[in-house]
């Protein structure tokens, strides 16, 4: 059983709500005679001036245990940084959605209690290393929970690219892009642009084609070790972009290439007792809602 001494709290200053659930968290962290460190976004608020604090890139060097409040963009924000250092990430959701931040408000005193006596299911979830190749030289470099986008940016007119995966052709496309993205990112923009929900414990990729000038491209699910490259072949009025997670953006220019593989680094997300993806699912997409009839079609 893991014992966690010194604990994180990472959420946004700005969001009231979160606010309202880091200070309840953090007198009753204290109230146990934990180590509690602050992001320094947090540290900026009256309600926390004098607390230890640093920023988010090293916070994961601090603690044995991150409490990511606020919705899914917030855990992916604070999971690049966790992920370099391993640190164990909980996520109480103070958002919309909540595919990753799955215990919610009212309960959080209790589930975080019970994680921190040991009672949790613990995950791993894969992020994808990018690199941006510019004539021989890598430019770039980024990482991704969710997905690795190549979007045509500012531009209506849609971008050429070429598809390789492990060194092989695959495909020339016109299209607004393509989106890659891990099965923690499946339930996000791929699931938008009609890509298939993947578990999250599958060691896989789908690649989901946005808009193609065809009417045979079809989304692909290929080994998370694959090797996968997307190289601009049109020039185009306006920089088209990869961006990661939707948080990181990088511009592009004819004959870029993007190179996508799996990164060494992995979240590892904890969920607490009883926790099913089946039931997030159910909850978060509306799965299974009966159709009540009318009284016309009685």
């Amino acid at each position: 059983m893991k014992a966690f001494k010194r604990i994180g709290l990472i959420g946004r200053s700005g969001h009231h709500e979160a606010i309202e659930t880091i200070t309840r968290l953090l007198e009753h962290l204290r109230a146990k005679s934990l180590e509690v460190w602050l992001e320094d976004d947090l540290a900026d608020h009256d309600a926390f001036t004098g607390l230890p604090h640093c920023a988010l890139e090293h916070i994961g060097q601090k603690v044995d245990l991150a409490i990511v409040v606020g919705g899914d963009g917030s855990l992916l924000g604070a999971s690049r940084a966790l992920a370099r250092f391993d640190t164990p990430v909980l996520g109480v959701n103070r958002g919309t959605l909540g595919f990753l931040t799955d215990i919610r408000p009212h309960e959080v005193i209790e589930k975080i209690d019970q994680a921190l006596n040991g009672e949790f299911t613990e995950e791993a979830r894969n992020l994808n290393a990018v690199e941006v190749h510019r004539e021989g030289q890598v430019i770039a470099r980024a990482t991704a929970l969710n997905d690795v986008v190549l979007h045509k940016g500012q531009s209506a007119r849609m971008l050429g690219f070429d598809l390789c995966i492990d060194e092989q052709f695959v495909y020339s496309s016109r299209s607004d892009g393509l989106i890659c993205a891990t099965p923690t990112g499946s339930t996000a923009y791929a699931l938008s642009a009609g890509g298939p929900i993947m578990h999250p414990r599958l060691d896989a990729l789908v690649l989901v084609p946005m808009f193609p000038h065809t009417l045979n491209a079809r989304p692909i699910v290929v080994p998370a070790t694959s090797q996968v490259q997307l190289t601009v072949t049109e020039k185009h009025q306006a920089l088209p972009q990869v961006s990661c997670d939707g948080q990181t953006h990088i511009s592009l220019l004819l004959g870029d290439q993007v190179v996508i593989r799996r990164s060494e680094q992995h979240l590892t997300l904890l969920h607490p007792p009883g926790y099913s993806y089946y039931a997030v699912c159910r909850s978060k997409l509306q799965w299974g809602g009966r159709i009540e009839p009318t009284q016309d079609d009685t």
